[in-house]
C-alpha cells in the first residue's frame, strides 16, 4: 500500500518510527505547510519518502498514494479527510476521528459512497491484549462495573499554567483531556460493551473553559463505566472490569496495552469462606496474559490498515467505522453535558 503522510508534528514522528518494520506500506509523499517545509524535508530524508509537498491539493492530485495518514490538530481532521476522500484516497485519521458526530457521519457516508475506507488510528482496538480481553469477558458473568484511569502530566501543561495555550488545551482547535486522553478509556469501554445508553462528563476546567482532566460516565442497562482522564496530574493507569463471577484488570495505560490479569470463580469448588471484612470469599482461578515486546504501540494498527486496504476487507473496515461513530457520539454527548464548546460547534 502506498501511503502519504500529512503533517510533521509529534504524532507524525511517532508514526514514522512505528512504520519502520511495516513492509506492506510504501511511503510515497509527505505534506507540510510552507513554514514547516524544512521539517518535512528532514523527515523525508530520514525515512526515505520520495516527495515533499506544501500544497495539499497537489499532493492529492499528483501523488500516487492510495491512502493518506492525517496527523494534524484535531480541528483539521474533518476538512483534510474530506478532501482526501473526494480525491479518491483512503484515509487513516489520527484520533479523535473528528470534533463532532455530524462531521464523522459525513465522512463515513462519503467513504461508503465512494467505496473507500476511513480508518481511525486508535491503538487500543488493534492490540492482541484487547483481543484477549474480549475473549475473557464472558467468563466474568453478568457485568456490574467498569473503571478506567488514564492520567499523565502533559508536557504542555506548564505552559498552559503560564497562560500559553497550545492546541492540546485550545477549545477552538478541539483540544482537552476528554478528546485527547480519556478517549482511550471510552474506546476501551465501547469496544468491550458497545455503545452506551447515555454519556455524561464531569470535568476540571481551566481558565479558557477547556477540560484539563475529568470523569466521563457511560451508562448501560446493568453496568456503569467510569472513565477518568487527566492531563494536569499523574496517577497509575488501569482498567478494571467487574462481573458477578470475577474481575479482569488491565495494568498500565490503555493506549499501550502490555498485559492483563483475570480472576474468576472456580465452578468446581462450591464452598465459600467468610472473610475478615464481612464478605464471602469464593474459590477462584487466577490467570495472566502478557504481550511480547513490540517495536512501537502504533505498529500493529498500521499492519492492520495495510491488510484491510490491500485485501479490500470491507467488513472489517465497516466494523471499525461503526466503532468510531459510536465513540464520537459518546464523546460529543459527554462534552456537551459539561458545557464545553469547540470552535466548530454551531
Amino acid at each position: 500500500m502506498k501511503l502519504a503522510i500529512i503533517g510533521t508534528g509529534k504524532i507524525v514522528h511517532e508514526a514514522l518510527f512505528a512504520l519502520e518494520p511495516v513492509d506492506t506500506i510504501e511511503l510515497t509523499a509527505i505534506f507540510a505547510r510552507p513554514h514547516s517545509r524544512e521539517k518535512a524535508e528532514g523527515l523525508a530524508e530520514k525515512y526515505g519518502i520520495k516527495e515533499v509537498y506544501t500544497d495539499y491539493d497537489k499532493l492529492l492530485s499528483e501523488s500516487d498514494a492510495e491512502c493518506v495518514y492525517i496527523g494534524l490538530v484535531n480541528s483539521a481532521h474533518y476538512p483534510y479527510a474530506r478532501k482526501a476522500l473526494l480525491a479518491g484516497k483512503h484515509v487513516i485519521l489520527e484520533k479523535p476521528l473528528t470534533s463532532t458526530a455530524a462531521e464523522a457521519e459525513d465522512l463515513v457516508s462519503l467513504a461508503r459512497e465512494k467505496g473507500l475506507y476511513l480508518l481511525e488510528a486508535i491503538t487500543t482496538l488493534h492490540s492482541d491484549v484487547f483481543t484477549k480481553m474480549k475473549e475473557y469477558l464472558p467468563r466474568l458473568g453478568n457485568l456490574r462495573a467498569l473503571q478506567c484511569n488514564f492520567s499523565q502530566y502533559s508536557s504542555r501543561y506548564d505552559k498552559y499554567l503560564e497562560g500559553i495555550v497550545e492546541p492540546a488545551f485550545d477549545p477552538k482547535l478541539s483540544g482537552g483531556a476528554l478528546y485527547d486522553i480519556n478517549l482511550y478509556n471510552v474506546y476501551l469501554t465501547i469496544g468491550l460493551l458497545g455503545a452506551p445508553d447515555r454519556s455524561s462528563y464531569f470535568p476540571n476546567k481551566g481558565f479558557n473553559g477547556i477540560d484539563t482532566s475529568g470523569m466521563a460516565v457511560l451508562q448501560y442497562p446493568s453496568v456503569v463505566a467510569v472513565c477518568l482522564g487527566a492531563k494536569d496530574s499523574d496517577s497509575p493507569s488501569f482498567a478494571l472490569i467487574q462481573g458477578e463471577k470475577g474481575w479482569m484488570k488491565l495494568d498500565g495505560k490503555p493506549n499501550l496495552l502490555t498485559g492483563l490479569e483475570i480472576e474468576v470463580v472456580d465452578d468446581d469448588i462450591k464452598e465459600t469462606v467468610a472473610n475478615a471484612s464481612g464478605g464471602q470469599s469464593r474459590a477462584v482461578v487466577h490467570e495472566t496474559y502478557r504481550l511480547e515486546p513490540v517495536h512501537h504501540r502504533m505498529t500493529k494498527e498500521f499492519f492492520d490498515f495495510a491488510r484491510i486496504i490491500t485485501e479490500k476487507d470491507s467488513a472489517e473496515a465497516d466494523r471499525l467505522m461503526e466503532a468510531s461513530l459510536a465513540v464520537i457520539h459518546s464523546l460529543e454527548e459527554a462534552r456537551k453535558s459539561a458545557g464545553i464548546r469547540f470552535g466548530v460547534d454551531k
